[in-house]
């Protein structure tokens, strides 16, 4: 038996060789791809061209009696990497007569890759952090595009101090509430004004299918040269007024944060054994163990001005708190019909979207068990 296995394991390891060299070669052809785009400007998401690409390997793999599951897995995760890769190639300069950008907190995070992504399209770029602001005045003469991307507490603020902007110049903010500070970049500047929110975090090795929400302040026109750049890199950008995206971040992020932080406060208070939890738990509690715990490995101080950004949140998480009373009581009552009837009345709100949620979480549950290793789990 022995004799046999090694054998097939022989077999086995010269095709994996065979697979690395055509995962080499293929990334070298995903390097001239993104070298042809850059110098013709063409975004690094083709989402019609990735489809049909996806589409053609999956009948390929069926009619080879491959499951397309497999093949589709591969190549998304290989087209991962090969967005990181294009990106290395620079990107077209959308409006090379701008004469500077200067990014306000560009030494942040998010400053940074925003100021990162700008020099990679060919902007000159300059950076203003808050002990620069005697220089100020100097840095930002002449800008014809300003970035802020200071923390929310100190964004309308730093909006108020800013000096007297060229009049052509476009002022953007990144902050992940709206309102207030559109309004005030509008009051500050008369020049053109548009309000960002990147939906991920400084971290993502490319913007490729990143989401960039975007609430228009003045000047659509002269500012349709930076949507037409973040495309350029990838982005999918989200069109939404100020408050329909401060609606819908109480939800998305406000009470998601809330509750994540509370579930985790309370398996400390409990002191749960997380290593214990983490060898009995399924995938699909892992992966939200997970989710939790990667909100305590980031700044608490961001996650504090998110969920006090607005009244509204609060308000929000106090509906959520007397809701989860609502139904915790049914259950206290033993009222177990209310409960299913409940919980239908939730499947039928949630339609359609509840079965594209199914698939969708297979798929990352089947992900997150593939990587997992039982060794590699802190000791308890």
């Amino acid at each position: 038996m022995v004799d046999e296995l090694n054998v097939l394991r022989d077999q086995i390891d010269d095709v994996d060789q065979q697979l690395v060299e055509l995962f080499a070669r293929r990334l070298k052809l995903v390097a001239g791809v993104g070298e042809v785009k850059s110098r013709h400007g063409v975004p690094i998401y083709a989402p019609d061209r990735e489809a049909a690409m996806l589409a053609r390997r999956r009948a390929e793999a069926e009619a080879r009696g491959v499951p397309p599951d497999l093949i589709e897995d591969v190549l998304r995760r290989l087209m991962r990497e090969s967005y990181a890769s294009e990106k290395d190639t620079g990107f077209k300069c959308i409006n090379p007569a701008l004469s500077k950008a200067v990014v306000v907190g560009g030494a942040g995070l998010l400053g940074g890759l925003f100021a990162h992504q700008l020099k990679l399209s060919g902007y000159r770029v300059e950076i203003l952090e808050k002990d620069d602001w005697q220089q100020a005045e100097s840095l930002l003469a002449g800008a014809g595009l300003v970035v802020l991307a200071v923390p929310i507490d100190q964004t309308v603020a730093v909006i108020g101090r800013l000096p007297k902007l060229p009049d052509d110049c476009l002022l953007v903010d990144l902050t992940s509430v709206k309102s207030e500070p559109l309004a005030a970049m509008m009051a500050t500047h008369a020049g053109p004004v548009l309000g960002l929110h990147p939906m991920f975090g400084p971290d993502v090795s490319s913007l490729a299918k990143q989401v960039i929400i975007y609430c228009a302040g003045r000047g659509a026109e002269q500012y349709e040269w930076l949507l037409a750049q973040m495309r350029i890199w990838g982005a999918r950008l989200q069109p939404v007024s100020a408050e329909e995206h401060d609606e819908a971040m109480s939800l998305v992020q406000a009470l998601r944060h809330f509750t994540s932080f509370a579930y985790g406060a309370h398996l400390c208070a409990e002191q749960a054994d997380i290593t214990q939890l983490l060898r009995l738990s399924s995938p699909i509690y892992r992966l939200e163990l997970a989710m939790v715990g990667r909100l305590f490995a980031q700044d608490p101080a961001l996650y504090a001005d998110i969920i006090l950004s607005s009244p509204k949140n609060i308000e929000m998480i106090r509906r959520y708190h007397r809701r989860f009373g609502e139904l915790l009581s049914q259950l206290e009552n033993d009222k177990r019909d209310a409960f299913v009837e409940q919980f239908r009345t939730v499947s039928d709100y949630f339609g359609d979207h509840a079965e594209i949620f199914l698939k969708e979480s297979r798929m990352l549950l089947a992900q997150a068990n593939d990587s997992r290793h039982y060794g590699d789990e802190p000791a308890g």
